[in-house]
């Protein structure tokens, strides 16, 4: 299983501030058995974003970015997946922000997305290393199946799913 992970920061980008959730969801990935094969960081614009999404959703088959999911007129990460993706998978963002809620109100905000475009799942994540690597935790055990699934594999056996 093939991932790439894009931190969508300016500060980072401008390297006035270091880029901790791009490495800590690229551990927690590799640590789940993903092969990390890009790790991009790139600034609050959308047409770089789609570009790089579009580039990275050929290499491989999960495409997680981390940041601008939030409130600010330079969060853009949803609407640049949404633009790129051919459908759309509710349920994952849905679960981060119940598991989220969990911990902090302050959940509901998250305009995080998760699309499929060929075959390759785009899972936005929120911009801290906290955020980012919690949320990801709450959905992590479900994204090797879609993977499979979206790669032809739709046998279902029983329990081969691990809840």
């Amino acid at each position: 299983m093939t991932a790439a992970v894009i931190t969508v920061s300016d500060s980072c980008t401008r390297g006035t501030r270091e880029d901790q959730s791009g490495p800590a969801v690229s551990e927690m990935l590799r640590t789940e058995g993903f092969e990390v094969v890009a790790e991009e960081i790139v600034p609050d614009d959308q047409p770089t974003l789609i570009s790089v999404l579009v580039d990275l959703a050929k290499k491989a088959r999960l495409v997680v970015t981390t940041g601008g999911t939030g409130l600010a007129a330079s969060d853009i990460t949803p609407e640049a997946t949404l633009a790129i993706c051919e459908r759309m998978v509710p349920g994952i963002p849905e679960r981060m922000r119940s598991e989220g809620a969990k911990r902090t109100p302050l959940a509901a905000l998250s305009r995080s997305v998760c699309g499929v475009r060929g075959g390759s799942l785009i899972l936005n994540l929120p911009g801290s290393p906290r955020a980012a690597t919690e949320s990801l935790a709450s959905v992590v055990h479900l994204l090797p199946h879609a993977i499979e699934l979206l790669a032809g594999h739709t046998e279902h056996t029983p329990g081969s799913l691990k809840l």
